[in-house]
């Protein structure tokens, strides 16, 4: 689309603070990983919060929120790790979409469970489109604002969408994840398995991973019991994706995430199945990962399961109603909930 529209002006832009879609796919052949949202259960639920397409642009932030000035009338919805929203100082709830007026100054509380937040602005928010994609990728200076995490007085532009007003919404408790410092993620064995003795894959799959400091959106590097190869760790290199499993020589595996290289030559002893990439994203460095072997099968129905849910989350949000109320010339958006 040509037409765009600024919608927020960055005061401060918080940790770690990107543009994602779900991804650029179809370059891993030329070396271009496919980054996009690490949480993609959440990011999808932000998205579908304001009807927006399930693809557009939110802003992916990282422990620490950033400060923004809305500089036209919006709706936003915030989803992921608990990082209260903010309008005006007044907040606003986890995993629901709100209305923004121009002038409010939107910012999030600390962080007290998960890691990574969804931002969504109505329409999506505009960036650099770059092979089919305005991901982020800072390593490859691609997507985004130029290739790079937001910065201090940077205009946040989104694509226009029609004025409608728009009817609020809040996901249905039972439905919120809850993050834990230690989670449990399916993974399908291979595909080089058979580099390991049975006893050492019983030792991967009855341990517990603590996530180490050198952990980022390339892979979470872990530590914990040393995994010994039969006679070798390198293989020679072939395709990565995000979820494999690789183990290097120094016995201790990584989890290859969204900005990792396209190939490596390091044996992968199992692959984490996509649903729970999204609870990967939410853990952080001194949390830890255990890992439970599935079958092809029971990934798939795993799939299915969370499709399920997240058009149930969908039909069955709450509708919250936001009414504005002046004061002393002071104009502020009241919320009501039902029951």
């Amino acid at each position: 689309m040509g037409d765009k529209m600024e919608c927020f002006k960055v005061l401060e832009p918080g940790l770690f603070t990107t543009i994602q879609d779900l991804g650029r796919f179809g370059y891993e052949s030329q070396g271009v990983p496919t980054s996009g949202a690490m949480d993609e259960f959440a990011f999808r639920i932000a998205n579908r919060l304001l009807e927006n397409e399930e693809n557009d642009a939110c802003l992916e932030i990282t422990l620490v929120g950033p400060t923004l000035e809305a500089l036209t009338d919006t709706f936003v919805a915030v989803t992921g790790a608990e990082m209260q929203p903010m309008v005006n100082g007044i907040p606003r709830p986890m995993w629901s979409s709100f209305p923004v007026r121009k002038g409010d100054i939107l910012s999030f509380s600390p962080i007290k469970s998960g890691l990574r937040s969804y931002l969504a602005v109505k329409g999506g928010f505009k960036g650099d489109y770059v092979m089919g994609s305005v991901s982020t990728y800072t390593r490859g200076k691609l997507g985004g604002i130029k290739g790079r995490r937001l910065e201090k007085g940077d205009i946040l532009e989104k694509n226009p969408s029609p004025q409608v007003l728009l009817q609020t919404r809040k996901v249905r408790e039972e439905y919120i994840p809850s993050y834990s410092s230690e989670e449990e993620v399916r993974v399908i064995l291979g595909p080089q398995d058979d580099y390991f003795e049975e006893e050492t894959i019983k030792v991967f799959l009855s341990s517990s991973y603590v996530i180490s400091k050198d952990s980022d959106r390339m892979g979470y590097r872990l530590e914990g019991p040393f995994l010994k190869a039969k006679e070798r760790y390198d293989i020679i290199s072939d395709g990565l994706l995000p979820g494999a499993v690789q183990v290097p020589a120094n016995g201790q595996p990584i989890v290859i995430l969204k900005d990792a290289q396209t190939t490596g030559g390091y044996t992968k002893i199992a692959t984490v199945i996509s649903p729970d990439l999204s609870k990967i994203a939410q853990l952080k460095p001194g949390d830890r990962i255990r890992f439970r072997v599935i079958t092809l099968e029971e990934a798939h129905r795993a799939l299915e399961e969370i499709e399920k849910l997240i058009e149930k989350i969908k039909t069955s949000a709450k509708e919250i109603k936001y009414f504005t109320v002046r004061v002393d010339e002071e104009t502020f958006d009241v919320s009501v909930e039902p029951f």
